[in-house]
Parts: structure tokens; sequence; C-alpha cells
């Protein structure tokens, strides 16, 4: 059921209100997100329990994935996400408050990160498996080029130094303006005029069995399995390197701390560049061409960083990576949502989720490992060696006719 009134040359009024719901929460959210390593490190110095704290909030994906995907399925998910913004609110609300007294504590954070992780694990999944339901499926790139847009410029370009700069004012700021975003955000969604169609009537089975329908139905997908066991691998090989980015921008290109933070943004205006093209790009190339592609250009940049010896290689290399990254995510993404039927597609969609998250985790915690035994530029060799091997994997699965077939099929 499409929503959006505007044919298929415009993406409509309530994509414009999901559109603004995301962009005020996930502002806020990155506000505090900039803003929490900070007030964790000025409650102590012990490096475990900094890193812990991202890792806390990391975890629920990992834990409450499934549970999360199900629930998405059973219920509006309008009326979902407004109270989880809601609930969000208040939880980190509670964390601005003991903050602004004096009575915060790591135990404090841990349980407020934990909890708001359980929350995203809600309402992102929510919002992406709303979205089909808004737009026309012809239009799914377009809307999801501008979601990722707010990543980039919201997440990664503004919020981290509006963040901290706001800490420095008040440590407490950050968290208070997050809670009041969340709140804006649940407001905007209560303005949507979209609503679910009136379910059919089924007799309500275990969780467990509703999870399992929607992991069997993955598993008989070849597309979309194949799709699944690339990211989850490509983010093993990802991540193990971009853990110790920083580690590598400062002792194999030798730049100050702000270096590191240049490097990021680098591959944020790279990743932004991306979304302005992905949707006339699949629309030219179509999706398969795009992801073959793209893993390629990935298994470059891997051997490109490792190869680099100054600043601008390294940044050309990542400014390259950033525009593949969001034309690869805008297709994966589109991809999924015209294939998944409506009513799996929180279940699917949090699987997907699992192995993207857990897939960082890992190749997080191998790229550290990697990198203490033969330094910082050994990640990137391992991870390009990895990607040629999972990019002829991949090049059957991604033909141009498989994309023909598995969404007609789905």
């Amino acid at each position: 059921m499409v929503l959006s009134g505007e044919g298929t040359k415009r993406l409509g009024a309530d994509f414009g209100k999901l559109w603004a719901s995301t962009a005020t929460a996930n502002l806020g959210d990155g506000i505090a997100l900039a803003a929490g390593p900070l007030l964790v490190s000025g409650l102590t110095s012990d490096p475990a329990i900094v890193s812990g704290a991202a890792f806390v909030q990391r975890l629920p994906w990992l834990l409450f994935s499934l549970i999360s995907g199900a629930f998405v399925d059973r219920v509006d998910r309008r009326a979902l996400i407004i109270s989880v913004n809601v609930c969000r609110a208040a939880v980190i609300g509670g964390l601005a408050v003991t903050i602004w007294t004096g009575y915060v504590t790591i135990a404090i954070v841990y349980a407020a990160f934990f909890l708001l992780g359980i929350g995203e694990t809600l309402a992102d999944n929510a919002s992406a498996a709303m979205l089909p339901a808004v737009v026309a499926p012809d239009l799914l790139p377009k809307a999801n080029a501008r979601l990722y847009a707010l990543h980039f410029v919201g997440n990664m370009l503004i919020a981290p130094p509006v963040g901290a700069a706001v800490f420095v004012i008040g440590a407490a700021m950050p968290f208070g303006i997050n809670a009041v975003m969340f709140l804006l955000g649940a407001a905007v969604m209560a303005t949507l005029r979209y609503r679910p169609p009136p379910a059919e009537a089924v007799d309500r089975r275990p969780l467990r069995q509703e999870i399992g329908e929607g992991l069997r139905w993955l598993w008989r997908h070849e597309l979309l399995r194949a799709l699944a066991v690339v990211l989850c691998l490509m983010n093993v090989a990802f991540f193990a390197p971009s853990a110790i980015l920083v580690l590598y921008a400062k002792e194999h290109l030798s730049l100050p701390e702000i270096g590191f933070g240049l490097l990021l943004a680098v591959m944020a205006v790279g990743g932004l560049i991306g979304t302005g093209v992905a949707a006339r790009a699949q629309k030219r190339f179509g999706d398969g061409t795009l992801l073959r592609a793209g893993m390629v250009i990935e298994t470059a940049t891997h051997f490109g960083l490792a190869l680099a010896g100054d600043v601008w290689v390294a940044g050309a290399t990542l400014l390259v990576f950033g525009i593949h990254a969001s034309i690869w995510g805008v297709v994966a993404m589109s991809v999924r949502q015209r294939v998944i039927p409506d009513r799996l597609r929180g279940r699917v969609g949090s699987v997907y989720f699992l192995l993207v998250i857990g897939g960082a985790s890992i190749g997080s915690l191998a790229g550290g490992l990697i990198a203490r035994q033969w330094g910082v530029t050994a990640p990137m060799w391992v991870a390009g060696a990895a990607m040629i091997v999972l990019t002829a994997f991949a090049w059957r699965h991604f033909r141009r006719e498989a994309f023909v077939t598995g969404v007609s099929t789905g």
C-alpha cells in the first residue's frame, strides 16, 4: 500500500515527515553520541571502561535484534517508533539530570546506553520496514539515498563537533538536547497520514516460531541469503582496519590528532556525494553491476590504504570509498525492501541488522589483534585479501539476471 499520492516522480508528504522525524532524532542522537566518550572519559581513565560504553550500546543488537524484528512485524510500526522515541527521551533525559545534579556514575551511563541500544533495535528496524509502505517501489533508491544522506551530514559532519562543543559548555546539555530531539521526532512521526492496513485475524504464535519463519524465508531466498552473508563478511573485513584507523593516521601517516577527524570527514563527504548519485546510478547501471563494482572498489580501498605513503593518497582513497559505501548501502537496502513481503520485513531485516553488527564487532576485535601482532597496516592487507575471496564468491550471485529473478519471486 503506497500513500505518497505523487505518482512516480515525487516522494510525497509522508516521506517528508518520515525524513524529518528521522533527521531530528538522528541529529540529537549524534550529538549525544559524540559527547558520550567525553562523559565517560571524565569519569574514568580506564581505556577498557571507556571503550566498553560504545560496546554496551551495540550489545542489544546482538542480544535482541531477532526479538525486536518479530515485534516490528506484530505491531503498528508508526506507533512503535513514536513510543520508542518517547521512551528514549525519558532515558536520555534522566541521564542528563544525573549529570546536572552530579549523581552520574559509570553504572548509570552503561545502563542508559544499554536501554538506548534496545530502543535502536526497535526504531531503526521499524523505520526501514515502514518505508516501502510510504513511497512507491521505483522510488526506494531515491528515498534511501536521502535517508543515508542524513547519516553522513548529521551523524558524521555536524553532530560530532556540535556535541563536543556543547559538552564543553555544559556536560548535561548534549544529552538534554538529545531528549528534546527524540520528543520532536516522535511528534513529527505522529503527523504521518500513513496507517497500516487492517491486520488479518490470525492466531498469535510463540515468538520463537515467528522468528524462525523469518529465518527460513531468508535462507530459502538465494539472492537475499547471499547478500546477507556478503554484508556480514564485508563488515568483518571493513571494521578490522577501521577499528585502528586512528592509529594508522597517527603512526603510518604521521598526522596530528585532528588528522584522524579530517580523514573521517573526507569519507563522510564521499558518502554524501554517493547519496546524490545513487538513485541515478542504480537506474543507469542496475543493482548487480553496482554491487559488483562496489566490491572491487572496497578491495582496492584496503590495498590502497596499506600502500598509501601520504595523507593525500589516503584521503583520496577514503573519499572514493565513501562514495562507494553509500551507493552500495542504498542499492542493498532498496533490493531488500522491494523483495521482502511486508509481513516479514521486521524479522528478515533483523537478521541483516544482527549480521551487520555482529560482523562489525568481530572485525573490530580482529583488527586490534592483527595490528598488535604485525603493525597498523596489517589489517588492511588481511582485509584486502579477504575481499578478493569474497568478491569471487559474490560475483556469480550478483549477476544482473539474479536481481531480475530475485525481485520478481520475492
